[in-house]
C-alpha cells in the first residue's frame, strides 16, 4: 500500500474561526481537535484503550522525555512509538523546546550546536541538536514533527524574546534540511515572539519564507 500525502481539507470557515481535516497515513484529525498529552509514551493515569473510547484521534509524545525513557533502541525494536503504546492513530511530537524553557536551570543554548542538556534524570551530558531532534522524532516515527525552537521563559524584554526568534529560525531551517523531503510525514514550524504582536508577526514571516506543512502558534 502506497503511502497518502499529508495535507490539510479546509471544511468551512466563518470569519477567523474554521474547521477542516488533516489528513495523514495513520487517520483524519477533524480540526478542531483535543489532543491529550502522552508524553512518554503514555497518557497518564488511562489505558490506550480507554484513550481510543473518547474518539481522541491524535496525541502528543514528546522527543525529549522519549529519548531518555525508553530510550532510542527500545523504540527502534518496537519500530516506533505506535507499537510502544498500542496506539495505531497519528501522534505528534514535540520537539524538545518546551524543555529549554521548563528544565532551563538544566540546560544552555549554543546556536551553533542547540540546546546542551544535564540530564534532569541522572546528570549526564545531552546535545539535542536541530539535526538530533529530527533524527528522534524520525525514530518515533511520527506523523506530525515539530521544528526544535528555544522556548523562552516569559519575560518583558523584548531583546530577549527577539533573539529567541533568531535561534528559533536558524534551527528551523536546519531541521527542514534534515527532514528532507518527506511527503507522508508533516514538520511545522512554531511561531515565537512572546506576548510582542509586531515580534510574533515577524517570527511567522520567516517561518513562511522557509516553508512548512503547517504552523504551530
Amino acid at each position: 500500500m502506497s503511502e497518502s500525502v499529508f495535507s490539510f481539507e479546509l471544511i468551512a470557515q466563518e470569519d477567523q474561526a474554521r474547521c477542516g481535516k488533516i489528513i495523514t497515513n495513520r487517520g483524519i484529525i477533524d480540526t478542531p481537535t483535543f489532543m491529550p498529552v502522552g508524553t512518554l509514551g503514555t497518557v497518564k493515569g488511562i489505558f490506550t484503550d480507554d484513550v481510543l473510547k473518547t474518539e481522541s484521534q491524535i496525541i502528543l509524545g514528546n522527543t525529549y522525555h522519549l529519548f531518555l525513557r525508553p530510550g532510542l533502541n527500545v523504540l527502534k525494536r518496537f519500530g516506533g512509538l505506535h507499537n510502544f503504546m498500542n496506539w495505531q492513530k497519528p501522534i505528534l511530537t514535540d520537539s524538545g523546546g518546551y524543555q529549554i524553557m521548563s528544565l532551563s536551570k538544566f540546560n544552555k543554548i549554543d546556536l551553533k550546536i542547540g540546546a546542551i542538556f544535564k540530564s534532569h534524570l541522572d546528570g549526564k551530558k545531552i546535545i539535542l541538536s536541530p539535526e538530533k531532534s529530527i533524527q528522534i522524532q524520525r525514530i518515533i516515527n511520527s506523523d506530525i514533527n515539530m521544528v526544535l525552537d528555544e522556548c523562552p521563559k516569559l519575560t518583558s524584554d523584548k531583546k530577549i524574546i527577539s533573539n529567541a526568534i533568531h535561534t528559533s529560525t536558524e534551527w528551523a531551517k536546519r531541521c527542514k534540511v534534515e527532514f528532507g523531503n518527506n511527503k507522508s510525514k508533516a514538520l511545522f514550524g512554531i511561531v515565537q515572539g512572546g506576548l510582542f504582536k509586531d515580534l510574533r508577526i515577524e517570527s511567522i514571516n520567516k517561518l513562511i519564507e522557509i516553508g512548512f506543512d503547517g504552523y504551530a502558534m
